[in-house]
């Protein structure tokens, strides 16, 4: 089993000039929608929620606080977005041609229909088995470039001391392949790092943006799917669910052997007629520390004490003409660190997130071994500090919410 590894060093985070790399836009050539997404029944917000434009291969996903933006390309035809979130139907909303207008977008919750699901029995193990078996069918038949926005984020305590962001390129094999072939390439990014003295210990992932090929759970099966590795876990039916508006078998797994290495505790979303995986969540078993530590730490400084409180990997897919996708995933890994001879601890929080924005179709060239990022690299150190207003250009982000736009406009201060 592939464990997810990070570096923890100690360092002193150093100044570095600022470096802008001007991007003029034409915004002749695309709409920028803004939005707000809301439960129509008690107003709160959605985060995650899934928006995708009708007809195109383009989406991103809401923040925390609901919101996103959208950059689409300029056309004579009607624009739609369809917008999906786990336990709401669908909707469709016609986008005007207004720019900067921030709209809000209500979606109506379906669980109250999933009563009328509830009558069949399975067996968990075998529905599981069943869904595997289709993946070659069920998901991409060919090879295919992604288009993907990438962010990794540092907190101690309740402030960011690490942000870096990529648009990346994602070399994805057909899904009858496993996912040796995948490859990730680092389009353009950006960082901003601390410079407070304080924040001296630098959190650092490996690898970050390839969680798009190391985190795609129904491609890179040895982390869960694998046959022998099944074998591992107990399955249970859980209450049926509706993601996308349509019913899904919930199967909740946890760990039934004692083994060298860590597993994982979570559940699986699997379409009720296509018996596609939908949505993937699961966390570390941290009942033993020891094998939690040594999945997810490669290095730290001596002296130090690291204590794992939580790791989560939630990814989703989306059905799109028939076939199923890699939408989005996130991971997020809560530790505690206690030096030696020191009386408190602190609390950081490193959370690494990708969403596929665009679908190339017809597009397959593979990324040459010079442009493909390192399981091994780090990418704030092949990076540039940004800030620059138009940085990202046509290309489709993930909107930071409020806490994330302060902090970003607090680091930027230390790097003027």
């Amino acid at each position: 089993m592939k464990a997810i590894k990070f570096v923890i060093v100690c360092l002193l985070v150093c100044c570095l000039p600022q470096l802008i790399y001007p991007n003029p836009t034409d915004d002749d050539k695309f709409i920028t929608v803004k939005g707000i997404v809301k439960d129509r029944s008690n107003k709160k917000v959605l985060s995650h929620a899934s928006i995708t434009v009708v007809g195109e291969e383009i989406a991103t996903v809401t923040n925390k606080e609901g919101e996103f933006t959208i950059k689409i390309p300029v056309s004579d035809q009607e624009t739609n977005v369809e917008i999906s979130h786990m336990g709401y139907y669908n909707s469709t909303f016609k986008i005007e041609k207004e720019k900067g207008k921030t709209r809000i977008f209500w979606l109506v919750p379906s669980s109250a229909t999933l009563g009328e699901v509830i009558i069949e029995g399975h067996e968990p193990r075998s529905l599981v088995t069943q869904a595997i078996e289709k993946i070659g069918t069920n998901y991409d038949t060919q090879d295919r470039i992604l288009t993907g926005f990438y962010r990794e984020t540092a907190e101690k305590r309740r402030h960011y001391i690490n942000i870096s962001e990529a648009v990346t390129n994602i070399f994805k094999s057909k899904y009858k392949e496993d996912s040796e072939r995948d490859k990730v390439a680092i389009e353009k990014g950006r960082k901003l790092a601390s410079t407070k003295v304080s924040d001296t210990l630098a959190i650092k992932l490996i690898g970050g943006p390839n969680i798009a090929k190391n985190l795609d759970l129904v491609k890179n099966r040895e982390l869960l799917l694998d046959v022998n590795e099944m074998e591992n876990y107990e399955f249970h039916m859980e209450d049926m669910a509706s993601i996308n508006g349509r019913p899904q078998y919930v199967v909740s797994f946890l760990p039934a052997r004692d083994l060298p290495y860590a597993l994982y505790i979570g559940k699986l979303y699997i379409d009720k007629e296509r018996l596609s995986f939908t949505r993937i969540d699961m966390e570390l078993d941290l009942s033993d520390k020891n094998k939690a530590i040594q999945a997810i730490l490669r290095k730290k400084p001596g002296g130090l004490i690291f204590k794992p409180q939580e790791v989560s990997i939630h990814v989703d897919y989306i059905d799109h003409n028939g076939v199923t996708y890699l939408s989005y995933i996130q991971d997020v890994i809560r530790f505690k660190c206690d030096w030696k001879k020191k009386l408190f601890h602190t609390n950081y929080t490193v959370i690494a997130e990708t969403v596929i924005t665009d679908r190339k179709i017809g597009q397959s060239k593979d990324i040459s071994r010079k442009d493909r990022f390192g399981e091994y690299e780090i990418l704030s150190d092949n990076v540039s500090t940004f800030y620059d207003e138009n940085f990202w250009g046509p290309y489709n982000t993930i909107q930071p919410d409020e806490a994330l736009d302060k902090a970003i406009k607090k680091l930027k201060k230390q790097h003027k």
